[in-house]
């Protein structure tokens, strides 16, 4: 890890697919942060898409119900619990992540982050409803303080870094969210009930082209165990990003 350029002291955001690596997600885990060290911060995505009345997520789960079924499903889901509600579909190490002594959760009910280490609290503090994945978001704290993304058996498809630069092109579209969120306010009713708000629509259509694009002097690769690693910059990434789809996109 410190041959790829893993640094102590670094904040560090890890996409990882471990599948067929022969790598364990506990012990990756441990590796980590014993690189990163005392001072050093551990990032991971801990989303929750499915939350939601229009994610792709959600529409395979309705998919060939009624209206009246669907209507029906919607209501029984769970509200998003922070300490609780397993991600989905982020994969064993974000879950490793996720459910570690001393891990703090954002409190994004959609497109929260699970955090480890000393400034675990203040990273994952102030993620609001409205930023999904923008300046008010663990990813926002992360690109302003220097941050890394190391991406392990993983493209450039699922980086979470280029959505940071949707947030940043003139003009974002924006489009309506939906998600169930508990409802615990002195003096008001509690419970659970879905909210709805506004946000940059979100794309990730052409990140794998975004990431062809990234200049390789702005990468360094490499090999953990029996995977395939990349690591570069996140305030680097995002400046690509926004530079690319300020020209590419209509």
């Amino acid at each position: 890890m410190r041959l790829l350029g893993v640094r102590p002291g670094a904040r560090l955001l890890v996409h990882a697919s471990l599948r067929g690596t022969g790598l364990r997600a506990e012990r990756l885990r441990e590796a980590l942060l014993g690189v990163l060290g005392p001072r050093g911060t551990l990032v991971v995505p801990a989303f929750t898409a499915a939350n939601s009345r229009t994610s792709s997520a959600h529409l395979a789960r309705t998919a060939g119900l009624s209206d009246a079924e669907a209507a029906a499903f919607r209501e029984r889901m769970p509200a998003f619990d922070p300490a609780h509600t397993p991600s989905e579909d982020m994969g064993v190490f974000a879950e490793a992540v996720r459910t570690a002594p001393g891990a703090v959760r954002s409190g994004h009910p959609q497109t929260s982050f699970a955090v480890l280490g000393a400034d675990a609290g203040r990273f994952a503090a102030g993620h609001r409803l409205t930023c999904h994945l923008g300046e008010d978001s663990p990813l926002g704290t992360l690109c302003r303080e220097g941050g890394q993304v190391l991406m392990i058996n993983v493209g450039f498809s699922v980086c979470t870094a280029f959505h940071l630069a949707e947030y940043r092109i003139p003009k974002p579209p924006l489009r309506m969210y939906a998600c169930v969120v508990k409802v615990n306010h002195p003096g008001r009713r509690q419970g659970e009930e879905w909210t709805a708000y506004e946000d940059v629509a979100l794309d990730d259509g052409d990140f794998a082209e975004i990431g062809r694009a990234f200049p390789p002097h702005k990468v360094r690769e490499g090999r953990l165990g029996g995977a395939s690693a990349t690591i570069f910059g996140i305030p680097d990434a995002v400046d690509h990003a926004v530079t690319w789809m300020t020209e590419n996109r209509r």
